[in-house]
């Protein structure tokens, strides 16, 4: 018997100790909770062998996270959260005892420089937070979102098949929720009254529901066309692209609904070359919409009628509820907008402190926007991340997290056009779409700090990063072979 035989016996001997005595154990003294230990002890193994076989596994149990509350209020996603912090502690190990092979340009590259710019910014205004503890708090989530979600995932996803095999495992499990959730929803007749209860325990609302389907359509898209033609592959992801559209459809997310078309025009745009042009008009267009609201407090010819602004049982109501302004959840969104615009003029500079809007902007509410769900009892956000940022890092956090937007959309239609090989391109324009979305998302949620979202978020800057740099090193390489 060789030495490596040896070892793989002594493994296997011990692994099955461990779960013979923690089944056992747990059995006599009701202790349920001790039947986990072979499953982290394996997770320990692997995360030794191959950290990469963790990475894959925590994004096949994304779609299937579970909120869970603590004892002290803190909601946590299990299990992907642990999951998460402790990737960030082995990829920090990994960094200290391979810290010479680290690959030195992709931190040098202008989308993480704006990352970290973004980053060192939210700490200094951590520091000057109105709440100390909450800021902490959302700084560390950052910490561990931006480690796995953009360095490690930076460090992995560097291949076209390292694409594939992220699709085929994030696809399997988020199918499964979406006929788990169509399955419960079919019983109540497709009820746009119901959609709210029926996507739980996987996701917190419908919004989310949507976001993940919509967020994830371009992967399942764009890896469908590196296949052949009618391969089992080609048939499996075709199957999968008409089960996302009904699952969006019947989410009844107007956001949802939005975004997808703004991904589709943004396709073009990217096709002509036309971002740039597209991003100052969205910029001055924007700009030009807030300063004719606040000019003579205009805003305020937009309050709502109380008695009238109601939850709607029916979606074609609530499609005409918005448009008059009737909608409830559009106008608690304005409602606390306007108190965001109050905690910017108080705050300007430093802003409130990251994570802090939910406990301050009650005092900053104005009266006549008030809708029947105002007491927020779920203590949600400000619906509008753009904002957020603003009213929690001020001006300065708000510009640079819109700079790092634009710089990843900006150059990630340079990329789209300096690579050459098909399938790499498609990739790009995949990552890219699904950036689109997101970013169309922020307008109305605040959704970078979710598993589901955020995830995706921070590793389509890190594709992008990885393309461009390979972009780069094949043109080196031909240089140097025509030399």
């Amino acid at each position: 018997m060789t030495l490596a035989d040896q070892q793989t016996r002594t493994l296997l001997i011990g692994f099955a100790a461990i779960t013979v005595a923690s089944l056992l154990v747990g059995a006599a003294g009701n202790w349920w909770w001790l039947a986990g230990i072979p499953a982290l002890a394996l997770v320990g193994y692997l995360a030794l062998v191959d950290f990469r076989k963790i990475f894959y596994l925590l994004f096949f149990f994304i779609p299937l996270t579970v909120e869970v509350w603590l004892p002290n209020g803190t909601v946590t996603d299990m299990p992907t959260e642990l999951m998460t912090v402790a990737l960030m502690g082995i990829y920090f190990v990994y960094t200290l005892r391979n810290g010479r092979n680290l690959r030195s340009d992709f931190l040098k590259h202008p989308i993480t420089l704006a990352l970290l710019l973004h980053l060192g910014w939210l700490f200094v205004t951590a520091i000057t937070s109105q709440d100390l503890l909450i800021s902490v708090k959302f700084s560390l989530a950052k910490i561990w979102y931006v480690t796995t979600f953009f360095f490690l995932a930076g460090s992995i996803l560097k291949e076209e098949k390292d694409l594939k095999q992220l699709t085929w495992v994030v696809l399997f499990p988020l199918l499964f929720t979406i006929a788990y959730v169509l399955r419960k929803h079919a019983a109540m007749g497709f009820s746009f009254a119901d959609i709210h209860t029926v996507v739980q325990p996987f996701y917190r609302n419908k919004v989310a529901y949507a976001c993940m389907m919509t967020i994830f359509l371009p992967f399942v898209w764009f890896t469908r066309q590196m296949y052949r033609t009618w391969t089992w592959q080609w048939l499996v992801l075709a199957g999968a692209t008409a089960i996302l559209l009904i699952g969006i459809q019947f989410s009844y997310t107007r956001a949802a609904y939005g975004t997808l078309g703004i991904a589709v025009g943004a396709y073009f745009v990217i096709k002509w070359r036309l971002m740039k042009p597209t991003l100052v008009v969205a910029a001055l267009l924007a700009v030009l919409y807030i300063l004719g609201m606040v000019r003579h407090n205009r805003y305020l010819d937009h309050k709502p009628v109380y008695d009238k602004t109601i939850t709607h049982e029916d979606f074609g109501d609530l499609l005409t509820s918005t448009t008059k302004g009737q909608d409830v959840s559009t106008m608690e969104r304005v409602y606390r907008w306007v108190a965001g615009g109050h905690m910017i003029g108080e705050r300007p500079w430093l802003g409130f402190g990251p994570g802090t809007f939910t406990a301050f902007y009650k005092t900053y509410t104005l009266h006549g926007f008030r809708t029947y769900v105002s007491q927020n009892t779920e203590g949600s956000g400000i619906h509008c991340y753009y904002l957020m940022v603003a009213v929690e890092q001020g001006y300065i956090g708000a510009l640079l997290f819109v700079a790092l937007v634009f710089i990843v959309l900006l150059k990630g239609e340079i990329i789209y056009h300096q690579t050459a090989d098909p399938n790499r391109k498609r990739l790009v324009m995949m990552v890219l779409m699904t950036t689109v979305v997101i970013d169309g998302l922020l307008l109305m949620n605040d959704l970078v700090e979710t598993d589901k979202i955020g995830s995706f978020f921070f590793l389509c800057m890190a594709v992008l990063v990885n393309v461009d740099l390979a972009n780069k090193a094949s043109v080196r390489q031909l240089a140097v072979g025509s030399q």
